[in-house]
């Protein structure tokens, strides 16, 4: 489904005058202060989050899924979805394929059919956390550290596969997430399993093209419950740092225990250039993967409040981070979840660069810490809103995208497109 130009404008035009009040005012407030909400207008424009193909479909648990209908069954169909995504919130310019539930088939019709919408493929994903129906060997006790060589190869290999996919559409990162761990005390030994996951990992980072980036993603527990052989950023940060300058670490918001400071994580990270990718995400328990600043968006600011500080650092060597949302929508239509997270991220991001960095470092240097907290929450309670349409508006996006989804019909539109009971691959 497309958005025709013309009914987006139509739309826009019943909020503008409003809109051009608020913006107004805010410019006015902000330029009191010393920014210039121009160039914050013009950041929010040029960040972009990528959204995995499996997202687009219902999410669901062990216990239930409840398809809303109108999924996309295939890659087309799931492009197609992130590019109206991307048209509505002029943020979502970047796809992230999971492989092998997104093989594609006639590779240069699916580059155009991605150029068509101004996407680009963000990082590719492997996947040795799941059997496949036409896998020789199981991942049950493991992949990439398993005690078995053939099965360890077999998951190279898929990854090399999948390299090879990310290198034909344009990628230039892939990210490797693993199940493997224990579920019991003494199934596993904790050195060797390293070891073999190591060894693994360096045949991977050997085939990557010159150009390309490796992400190494870490989780504490799930789906095995005693022990995970990559369990958190420094283990991940260890595998990165003996791979080489082209490996870095992945944050997943999700992948923490309760009250992890995540900023800190960040900071760190930044600070010796290992920083490769970011998935947002909320939880109340643990990976949750609820929809972004549901819960949190406090803790969300904070993290960006870090981000933007290494970003914006002359002296840095971090690259610039690889954004994506990894997210399950059980409840909601996944498309409107999406969208949520979407504006809860620049949110984050605009309240970010409102900080003022310099009488921020003096108070920490005065050892003034409510004066730290004032500079922090100042930013924190401004409603940016109003720039995040300025940035839509500008790049012919919709000044309220949720909004403009319902009037749209479009999950109606999909229903009836692709049928009630489409079920999308993934998760």
């Amino acid at each position: 489904m497309r958005i025709e130009k013309q009914q987006l404008a139509s739309i826009n035009e019943q909020a503008l005058p409003e809109h051009r009040e608020s913006f107004a005012h805010l410019e006015k407030v902000l330029n009191n202060k010393g920014l210039q909400a121009d160039q914050i207008v013009t950041k929010l424009k040029d960040f972009q989050v990528a959204v995995p193909s499996w997202a687009l479909g219902t999410g669901g648990t062990r216990f239930g899924r409840f398809s809303g209908g109108g999924e996309p069954a295939t890659l087309e169909d799931k492009i197609a979805d992130v590019g109206l995504l991307h048209q509505l919130s002029q943020s979502a310019g970047a796809i992230s394929l999971h492989i092998p539930w997104d093989i594609p088939g006639d590779v240069e019709a699916i580059k155009q059919l991605a150029d068509s919408y101004n996407l680009v493929f963000d990082a590719v994903n492997s996947n040795t956390f799941q059997d496949q129906a036409d896998q020789e060997l199981s991942y049950k006790f493991g992949s990439l550290c398993h005690v078995d060589q053939a099965v360890r190869k077999q998951a190279v290999d898929h990854n090399i596969e999948v390299i090879k996919y990310g290198e034909a559409l344009g990628s230039k990162s892939l990210t490797v997430w693993l199940a493997d761990g224990s579920s019991f005390p003494g199934q596993l030994n904790f050195k060797k399993a390293f070891q073999r996951t190591l060894d693994s990992l360096q045949q991977i980072y050997a085939s990557l093209p010159s150009d390309w980036k490796l992400f190494v993603e870490y989780k504490p527990y799930e789906p095995n419950f005693y022990s995970t052989v990559i369990q958190d950023w420094g283990t991940s940060h260890m595998l990165a740092d003996k791979l080489g300058d082209r490996a870095y670490s992945l944050v997943d918001l999700g992948h923490h225990l309760p009250n992890t400071n995540i900023e800190q994580i960040v900071a760190t990270l930044m600070m010796v250039g290992k920083l490769g990718g970011f998935h947002f995400n909320d939880s109340k328990y643990g990976d949750d993967d609820l929809t972004v600043g549901a819960l949190k968006p406090y803790q969300l600011f904070l993290i960006f409040n870090e981000l933007v500080d290494g970003m914006e650092d002359p002296s840095s060597s971090n690259p610039y981070p690889a954004w994506m949302i990894d997210a399950s929508h059980n409840l909601k239509d996944p498309m409107e979840d999406l969208l949520q997270s979407l504006e809860a991220i620049r949110i984050a991001y605009a309240q970010a660069l409102l900080v003022d960095r310099q009488a921020l470092e003096e108070a920490r240097e005065n050892n003034d810490p409510t004066l730290a907290q004032e500079i922090l929450q100042n930013a924190y309670r401004t409603d940016v809103r109003p720039l995040l349409a300025e940035a839509r508006i500008q790049a012919d996006g919709a000044l309220d995208p949720i909004g403009a989804y319902r009037k749209l019909n479009v999950r109606k539109e999909l229903i009836a497109a692709r049928g009630a009971k489409s079920i999308s691959t993934g998760l």
